[in-house]
């Protein structure tokens, strides 16, 4: 943040430099009086310049006064009229110079030299000669001067004006502290804010910053203070949550500053909401639906495991030229979804459309979504187009679970005729103890045991062992 104070806003209002006639006279001065003709001349000069503002024909007769011989007392009186005089006409280097005369020649008393330096710093201040100014505030000071709270003011600015920041501090937190908090004056704290900043006083820097923002809540330039501060810190997360208010309270409408936003919720660890501000704002227009912004979009939904609000995001992004690659992200989160079918047809067009970096894997999954769908040959075929260690896996898969399939249909043929041929014997023993004594079922068994036998050596899977 920057500031340049201004020296003309801390001159002294009002400043007294009337040094008309009653000024006290020094102590080697034993005069006391004008004498009868210079004491005309002068009330001449004095009304034309206090009473009528003619301070053209004030000069022409302080002219003559000083051509005249004067005794100390008329000296000294003339020199402090001529100063108020010279400032009235905007001759401030002639105004300085009778001063300091006087001061010189000792026609102002002691207890008056703190208010006569301060008068020369404020002459110097009218014009903008920054160094004279603080030279003769730190003689005003010297000679007893006590700052009340526009005169700190003025050293503030001043300390601030030569580069003397750890001074100008001081004189505006003593401003700052007897203003009060209710007494709130903003040229106080963007001077502090800017002095801060230049002493690289980050903790009273954010201090005064957070004071700021209670009383100027949509005032963007203090936010941005307070991010940047935590930025040069090296603290991100803080930097975030200022961002997040400024953008949660509209502050931010530009597409960097917004995208900035995404990205650090991103960052730290909320694509969902990422991806709501991003897409909220693209569909409000102040970020562009360009490729990049959709891709990024679809990124953050899949990332989210957001697949079903990812789906149609990505549909854009293939529709705004995002090519065979983005309608191969399509068929990864329709088959996330399980949705075989629209799964094969997004693979078939990026593989139809081409700029794939592995046409291997698209058609690995063309194989998965026919497998889910029950059909196997077209399965094989497409695992077979794979032609990598991913679609041999499945057709070894295949393979093994079908060999799986067909042993355990004629383990079950199997087992029924052995079932059958176990009840045979059993019959075959019980036969002893005469026809009337023989189970029912004996009586079935031949029949039963033939019928098992023959579908025994029918079954095609046994057949298949058996070779």
């Amino acid at each position: 943040m920057g500031f340049k104070a201004t020296l003309k806003g801390a001159v002294f209002a009002g400043m007294m430099v009337a040094f008309g006639a009653g000024a006290a006279a020094a102590q080697a001065c034993e005069e006391t009086q004008f004498s009868s003709k210079t004491g005309e001349i002068y009330l001449k000069a004095e009304q034309a310049a206090m009473t009528e503002k003619n301070f053209a024909g004030a000069a022409q007769a302080m002219s003559q006064l000083k051509s005249m011989e004067l005794n100390c007392y008329e000296e000294g009186a003339v020199l402090k009229l001529s100063a108020y005089i010279n400032i009235e006409r905007g001759d401030r280097q002639a105004a300085v110079r009778d001063l300091l005369t006087a001061l010189e020649k000792g026609y102002i008393p002691q207890k008056d030299a703190a208010g006569t330096y301060y008068n020369i710093a404020q002459i110097y201040l009218q014009d903008e000669n920054v160094d004279k100014a603080l030279e003769y505030m730190k003689k005003w000071q010297q000679a007893g001067g006590k700052p009340d709270r526009q005169q700190k003011w003025q050293l503030a600015v001043l300390y601030q004006r030569v580069d003397d920041f750890k001074t100008a501090i001081k004189w505006a937190e003593e401003v700052k502290s007897d203003d009060g908090s209710k007494n709130y004056k903003q040229e106080v704290y963007d001077l502090l804010i800017y002095l801060y900043n230049q002493v690289d006083d980050k903790a009273k820097l954010a201090s005064i910053l957070e004071e700021v923002l209670v009383r100027n809540p949509t005032e963007r330039k203090y936010w941005d203070a307070i991010a940047g501060n935590y930025y040069a810190a090296n603290e991100e997360r803080k930097a975030f949550e200022v961002q997040k208010a400024m953008y949660l309270a509209g502050l931010l409408t530009k597409e960097d500053e917004i995208m900035r936003v995404v990205n650090f919720y991103n960052r730290f660890n909320a694509p969902y909401h990422a991806a709501q501000i991003l897409e909220k704002e693209m569909n409000a227009g102040r970020v562009s639906k360009n490729l990049d912004h959709l891709e990024l979009l679809a990124n953050l939904y899949q990332v989210a495991r957001e697949h079903e609000k990812a789906i149609p995001v990505i549909r854009q992004a293939a529709d705004a030229g995002g090519g065979g690659a983005m309608y191969e992200r399509l068929g990864r989160s329709y088959a996330d979804l399980q949705e075989w079918e629209e799964t094969e047809n997004a693979l078939q067009k990026a593989l139809q459309m081409g700029g794939l970096k592995d046409r291997g894997t698209a058609w690995v999954m063309i194989g998965q979504s026919r497998y889910e769908r029950g059909d196997r040959s077209g399965a094989r075929e497409a695992f077979g187009n794979a032609g990598n260690r991913a679609g041999r896996s499945w057709i070894q898969f295949m393979n093994s679970e079908e060999a799986t399939a067909s042993a355990l249909v004629c383990f079950e043929v199997q087992a029924a005729y052995l079932n059958v041929e176990n009840e045979a014997k059993i019959c075959k023993r019980l036969a002893v103890l005469g026809e009337d004594n023989v189970p029912e079922n004996c009586k079935t068994v031949p029949e039963r045991l033939k019928a098992a036998q023959e579908k025994f050596e029918a079954t095609p899977e046994c057949k298949a062992q058996a070779t």
